[in-house]
Formats: structure tokens, C-alpha cells, sequence
């Protein structure tokens, strides 16, 4: 396996839509020509923005964290530039990016600098080849103070690693429950 550089994901991005929308370079301002969080291209991957969809997690129900029986009302839905998450709990949203995974690449996902430093941990499971949708990311708030996040603007990077031949099966192939998923994703069994 080999991590791709910014020339093999450009190419990848406009001959086989891998990416949608895609930026060719690194954007670290907006049109206003203010300082933003960085996405786009990077020398050794992609930064992904976020959308302005978030999940909040809110304990008002007393739910019970369950994976094979997901309470949706565990939820509260925001919409807008900026999701502020409480201390010690976390949020869910999407990529802005639609994402068509190779059959012989694995993408993994890494949080930026700039949200780690400030304890929001970002945390995205490996996209594997042939997977495609958009990317549900979930922001964890380790502080015990109010933490904010950013739409339109980075959170985290994708780093593409390929292989010297497909794989077996694919994610595609195995008819994957989160195959072509849209908007912010919850728990499926």
C-alpha cells in the first residue's frame, strides 16, 4: 500500500469523481477574505468541510446509549454555521463532500490540528473501497467548558492509501448498510 499525494487525488477527484465537490488547493480563507479553517487539497490528502446539519446529543430523554437499538430522540437537530457542543458530550454531522472510494483504495480519516488542540476530537471509521456517500463525522467535546464547530470550513482530513491490487470484495459488494448514505447517518444494526 502507498498513501497518495495531491497530484493522484486531483486526478482521481476529476476522472473518476471521488470527490464532490472537490478543491484542487488548500482554501485557508473565505470569499470575505477572512481567516477560515483550511480544506481542499493538501500535500498528502484532503481536507473535508462540514455541513450545516448537526445531531446534538441531549440526555433530556434519560436514553440508554444502545448501538443495536438507536434511540433517534437522543438527538436534537441544528441547523447552522455553527454547532456548539456541550461540555463532555458530542454531535454528529456530515461532510459536505460526496465521497466514490476505489475498489483498491481504504481512506482514513484523522481530525485537524486545530480542533484537537482545543480537545474536540473528531472521530470517523475507515472508508472502504467501493464505499461512497457522504461522510457522517462525530465531534467529541473532552472539555468541560462549551465547545464551537465550524460549518463550511475543515474538520478533518482523508488520507487515501492504495493498493497494488483490488480487494476480494468490496464494501459495494457486500451490500454495506452505509453504502450511498446522505445527510447525517445514525446507528444501524
Amino acid at each position: 500500500m502507498s498513501i497518495k499525494n495531491d497530484l493522484w487525488i486531483s486526478q482521481m477527484a476529476q476522472q473518476h469523481r471521488m470527490i464532490e465537490p472537490f478543491e484542487p488547493k488548500l482554501i485557508s480563507q473565505n470569499s470575505h477574505g477572512e481567516k477560515i479553517i483550511s480544506y481542499g487539497t493538501s500535500s498528502y490528502g484532503y481536507d473535508v468541510r462540514c455541513a450545516p446539519e448537526f445531531k446534538l446529543f441531549t440526555n433530556i430523554n434519560s436514553a440508554i446509549v444502545d448501538p443495536k437499538n438507536f434511540d433517534p430522540q437522543s438527538f436534537v437537530d441544528v441547523n447552522a454555521d455553527v454547532c456548539i457542543i456541550p461540555p463532555n458530550s458530542f454531535a454528529l454531522a456530515r461532510t459536505v463532500e460526496y465521497f466514490r472510494i476505489p475498489r483498491d483504495v481504504l481512506t482514513i480519516c484523522l481530525g485537524k490540528s486545530t480542533y484537537a488542540r482545543c480537545g474536540i476530537i473528531v472521530n470517523v471509521t475507515p472508508l472502504e473501497p467501493e464505499w461512497e456517500g457522504h461522510v457522517t463525522l462525530e465531534f467529541s467535546n473532552t472539555t468541560t467548558l462549551p465547545a464551537k464547530i465550524y460549518a463550511h470550513e475543515g474538520v478533518a482530513q482523508m488520507l487515501f492509501l492504495q493498493s497494488d491490487q483490488a480487494c476480494a470484495t468490496s464494501y459495494k459488494d457486500r451490500g454495506g448498510k452505509y453504502q450511498g448514505q446522505t445527510g447525517v447517518t445514525l446507528p444501524k444494526t
